[in-house]
C-alpha cells in the first residue's frame, strides 16, 4: 500500500488527456482550462518522477510508462464511478432494509412480495440475505427476520411463530420402496437426529445420502425429486401447495422459532410499521 497517493484530480486529468490524446479536449471534458490540465499532468509526472507524455507541438503521445498508468487509471476510475453510483440506493427516501436467511427469502418471502408491493407500492424494499445473523448495532438494517435470532441491544425482539417439521419428498418418489429413496440430510433442526429425538416415526431415512448446509437448497433438492428430507412446514408451504412435495406422515415435530429484530431507530418509521403489520398478517401464529 502506498503511503502517499497522487491527487485524484491529477489522475482524472491524465486519464482524460490520455484517452482523448489532447490536453485541450481533456480540459473541455472536465470543464477546466488547458493550463490547469497541463499543471495536473506536470504534478503527476513530478510525483512519479518520469514523463507520461511526449509533447510535440499541440499533440501529445503517451510514453511506455504513460500507457501502463493509463490502463490502470482507467479501470480504477471506472470502478470508482460505478461504486459511487451504487451509493444512490442508500439515499432512497422510502427505502426499507430487511435482512433474512436465503432460505426464507427464496421459499417464503419472495413468493409473497407481490402482495406486499401491491398494498404498499411506496416502500422501496431492499432484501438483504445472509447466512449469519446481522449485528444490528453496526449493520444498516431496519429489520431482521430469521430463525436464528436472539435479543440484541437497541432492538425490539419478538417471536413471530414456531415452525413445525415433517418428512417429505416429491410425489414421484412415493411409488419407490423406502430403501430405494435417497435420504437428504440438513443441519440444525433439519437433521434427521432432531426428528428421531423428538419422537418422529421411522420413514425409511438412512444415515448415508446427500448433505446440505443450506435449508433452502435442501428444500430445492426435495422438490426436484432427489430424495426424502425433513422440511420446514413454513418454508415448504408454497412447494406443497404447488404439488412439489408430499408428506410421508401426518406427524409433525417442533421446529425453530421465527422472530424479528426491529432496530429502535426504525420503530416509528411508517415504512417499517407497514412491513411489520403485513408480515404478521401473512405469517401463521404457529407454522
Amino acid at each position: 500500500m502506498l503511503k502517499h497517493w497522487p491527487p485524484l484530480s491529477a489522475l482524472r486529468g491524465f486519464e482524460a488527456a490520455a484517452r482523448l490524446g489532447s490536453f485541450h479536449q481533456a480540459a473541455e471534458e472536465l470543464h477546466l482550462t488547458q493550463s490547469a490540465i497541463s499543471q495536473q499532468i506536470r504534478s503527476l509526472e513530478a510525483f512519479l518522477e518520469q514523463p507520461l507524455f511526449f509533447r510535440t507541438g499541440r499533440s501529445v503521445v503517451l510514453t511506455d510508462a504513460g500507457h501502463d498508468l493509463f490502463s490502470t487509471a482507467q479501470v480504477m476510475l471506472q470502478q470508482l464511478a460505478v461504486g459511487i453510483r451504487r451509493l444512490d440506493q442508500y439515499r432512497k427516501p422510502n427505502q426499507l432494509i430487511v435482512n433474512t436467511t436465503p432460505a426464507f427469502a427464496r421459499h417464503w418471502l419472495t413468493p409473497r412480495l407481490g402482495d406486499f408491493n401491491r398494498q404498499h407500492p411506496q416502500v422501496d424494499l431492499w432484501l438483504f440475505t445472509s447466512f449469519e445473523p446481522p449485528d444490528m448495532a453496526t449493520d444498516s438494517i431496519d429489520l431482521a427476520i430469521r430463525d436464528d435470532l436472539s435479543a440484541q441491544a437497541d432492538c425490539t425482539f419478538k417471536v413471530l411463530c414456531t415452525d413445525r417439521l415433517y418428512p417429505a419428498c416429491h410425489p414421484s418418489l412415493l411409488a419407490l420402496a423406502a430403501e430405494q429413496r435417497v435420504t437428504l440430510h440438513g443441519e440444525r433442526e433439519m437433521d434427521w437426529s432432531h426428528w428421531t429425538v423428538a419422537g418422529g416415526a421411522h420413514v425409511g431415512q438412512r444415515d448415508s445420502g446427500l448433505n446440505f448446509s443450506d435449508p433452502g437448497l435442501l428444500l430445492d433438492a426435495a422438490c426436484n425429486g432427489l430424495g426424502i428430507a425433513l422440511v420446514s412446514q413454513l418454508l415448504a408451504q408454497h412447494a406443497h401447495d404447488a404439488g412439489l412435495l408430499q408428506p410421508l406422515t401426518e406427524q409433525r415435530v417442533r421446529g425453530a422459532n421465527w422472530a424479528w429484530l426491529l432496530h429502535r431507530d426504525s420503530e416509528h418509521n411508517p415504512l417499517a410499521r407497514h412491513f411489520c403489520q403485513w408480515l404478521q398478517s401473512a405469517l401463521p401464529a404457529g407454522a
